[in-house]
C-alpha cells in the first residue's frame, strides 16, 4: 500500500507518501507490520489517499485531521465518505478498492488499446491461455498468488465484473484527482 497526504485545498497535490502494509482484515499498518503509518509532516488537515498495486486508488472526500496522536480512519463502512463518484466497490456491505488496473493508468478497461486484460495473457506466456504463473505480480487481480487467464479463479473476469459486467467496452475511471 501507499498512503498519501494531500493538500486540503488542492487534493491533486501530494504532500507526503508512506509505504504501508494491508492486513487480511483490511487494516492498513506501518511497514513494520504492526505499528501505525507515520508521517514526518506537521499535524494538520489533509486529504488521505490510499493506493494498492493493481487497484484504483481512493481518497477521503474532505480533509481529515492528521496529528501525532494515534488516529484511525475507516473508509470501509461509509462513515468517512470517499472522493468522487463510485470511488469504491461494496462487497458484502464493506467498501473496497476496485481491482484490475493491470496497466496502472487509473482506469479499468477490458478491451481496446491499453486494456487491463492483455497483460494477464502476456504474464502467463502469451500463447497458451490455460497456462498459469505464480508470484507477487501486478496481473494477479484476485490476489491469490497465481495469475490465470482462463478457468476458475482467473484474473480477467474480475475486471469485466468491475467495469459493469455486461458491456466489455465499458470502462471504470479512478477517482483520484
Amino acid at each position: 500500500m501507499v498512503v498519501e497526504l494531500r493538500d486540503a485545498n488542492n487534493p491533486a497535490q501530494v504532500l507526503a507518501t508512506r509505504s504501508a502494509l494491508i492486513q487480511r482484515d483490511g487494516d492498513i499498518v506501518g511497514a513494520d507490520g504492526s505499528g501505525p503509518v507515520q508521517f514526518s509532516k506537521k499535524p494538520g488537515s489533509f486529504h488521505v489517499a490510499i493506493r494498492h498495486r493493481n487497484h484504483l486508488g481512493v481518497m477521503t472526500a474532505a480533509p481529515v485531521d492528521v496529528s501525532v496522536a494515534l488516529r484511525s480512519y475507516d473508509l470501509s463502512d461509509g462513515s468517512l465518505p470517499a472522493f468522487g463518484t463510485q470511488a469504491m466497490k461494496t462487497i458484502n456491505g464493506v467498501a473496497a478498492l476496485w481491482a484490475g488496473d493491470c496497466s496502472r493508468d487509473n482506469q479499468l478497461r477490458y478491451v481496446g488499446d491499453g486494456n487491463d486484460r492483455d497483460p494477464i495473457l502476456v504474464t502467463v506466456g502469451g500463447s497458451v491461455p490455460t497456462a498459469t504463473t505464480t508470484g507477487y505480480r501486478l496481473t494477479d487481480v484476485n490476489m491469490d498468488g497465481r495469475v490465470r487467464y482462463v478457468g476458475d479463479g482467473n484474473d480477467r473476469d474480475p475486471i469485466l465484473v468491475n467495469i459493469g459486467g455486461s458491456v466489455p467496452t465499458a470502462t471504470r475511471q479512478g477517482q483520484l484527482p
